[in-house]
């Protein structure tokens, strides 16, 4: 019997988890999709393609040319015209699609959150006077940054930032995470951290910084998630997905070791 087919559209932490453990199965192909963003990603299970599919259409061709069973959009929740994209394509094929967006992350006692619309108005939020900024906002985003040049911005990313979004006075730290907030608390302490922009991705692999401005008393300027309604369930975890895929294409629940 044929293996049944599934797409994970990916690019998150969550996603890799996920095709590791579908693969894991045994009765499975699994294919996880990049957008080709990241220079060097970290191995993952199954198959792998990298770059864009051409929008829904083009996605859509993919479904049906690859025989995709199910499609998963377990991509960051800020990547908001590819879950669209997601949407239109299964619509269009027929094929299954679960979503999978781990909840967002919610102030608790001791934050000082500073509420910002996109990263445009997170850059004006900042304010005329000099500080000193902590930016792990992707290395796409720097560009709004580049008009408030009187702060000093310590700059972290996978990849190297390209020369063209490179701001005029600033640090840049390589370093993929998860990253823990004792480790975040030393690094706002050696840098001399003022404030933090952040988006609200949520998960556990990124909230050190979170819980680190917490604990220093900073303020944290929280980029609010995209409205994306596309009337899809969202399942909140991975374990969730892995029922829901073996549901839908009629296989038993996960295997175990």
């Amino acid at each position: 019997m044929t293996s049944r087919h599934v797409l994970i559209l990916g690019g998150t932490g969550d996603a890799r988890l996920l095709a590791a453990r579908l693969a894991r199965r045994g009765d499975l192909r699994i294919t996880l999709s990049l957008a080709g963003r990241t220079q060097a990603p970290l191995a993952q299970a199954g198959e792998v393609r990298s770059g864009g599919f051409g929008g829904a259409e083009g996605l859509a061709a993919w479904l049906r040319e690859s025989r995709v069973d199910a499609l998963v959009d377990a991509t960051h929740p800020f990547a908001t015209r590819m879950s669209q994209n997601a949407v239109q394509a299964a619509r269009m094929t027929g094929v299954p699609l679960v979503v999978l967006s781990r909840p967002q992350w919610e102030p608790v006692e001791g934050d000082r959150w500073i509420d910002a619309g996109d990263v445009a108005e997170a850059a004006e939020l900042l304010g005329p006077g000099r500080r000193t900024v902590f930016l792990a906002i992707g290395r796409q985003e720097l560009a709004a940054f580049a008009a408030q040049p009187q702060h000093r911005y310590v700059v972290r990313s996978v990849d190297a930032v390209d020369d063209a979004l490179r701001l005029a006075d600033a640090h840049y730290i390589l370093d993929r995470g998860p990253f823990a907030e004792p480790d975040e608390r030393m690094l706002f302490e050696r840098e001399g951290i003022e404030v933090v922009v952040a988006k609200n991705s949520g998960g556990d692999a990124t909230y050190g910084k979170i819980a680190a401005a917490r604990s220093l008393n900073l303020p944290v300027i929280v980029v609010r998630r995209p409205h994306s309604d596309t009337g899809q369930a969202v399942l909140a975890d991975v374990d969730a997905v892995i029922a829901r895929v073996a549901h839908v294409l009629g296989l038993p629940a996960e295997r175990g070791e």
